[in-house]
C-alpha cells in the first residue's frame, strides 16, 4: 500500500512540475510578472516536495530490502522469486497505469477542444 502511494505521488509531482514548467515555457514577453513570479514559486514548491518523495521513496527501499531479507528466511526460493517479482511488477504496473490514465486525459481535453472550435 506504501509503494502505491509513493509511486502515485512521484508521478502526480513530476506531472504538475511538467505542467508548470510548460505554462512558464509559454509565456510571452507581455505577461504581467506577478503571474511569471507565481509560476516560478510553485515550480521551486514542486521541485522541493519533488526531493522530497524521492527520500522517502529511497526509504521505502531500504525498508522494502529489510522486509526482503525478512520474508526470505521464512519462504522457499520459488515463493520467493514470485514475492519479488510482484513487487518489481507492482511499481511498473502502477506507473504504466497512471501514464495510460494521463493519456487518456489529454485525448478526453483534445476531443473537448476539437468539439467547441467545431
Amino acid at each position: 500500500g506504501d509503494l502505491d502511494k509513493v509511486v502515485n505521488l512521484l508521478l502526480s509531482l513530476s506531472g504538475r512540475l511538467a505542467r508548470v514548467e510548460t505554462a512558464l515555457g509559454s509565456l510571452g514577453p507581455h505577461t504581467p510578472a506577478e503571474d511569471k513570479l507565481a509560476l516560478r514559486e510553485k515550480q521551486r514548491l514542486l521541485v522541493a516536495q519533488l526531493e522530497d518523495a524521492k527520500e522517502l521513496k529511497e526509504h521505502m527501499g531500504r525498508r522494502e530490502e529489510a522486509v526482503g531479507a525478512m520474508v526470505a528466511r521464512y519462504l522457499p526460493a520459488e515463493h520467493l522469486q514470485d514475492y519479488q517479482h510482484f513487487v518489481k511488477m507492482k511499481s511498473a504496473l502502477i506507473t504504466e497505469q497512471r501514464e495510460l490514465e494521463e493519456k487518456i486525459k489529454l485525448g478526453q481535453e483534445q476531443l473537448r477542444c476539437l468539439r467547441e472550435s467545431l
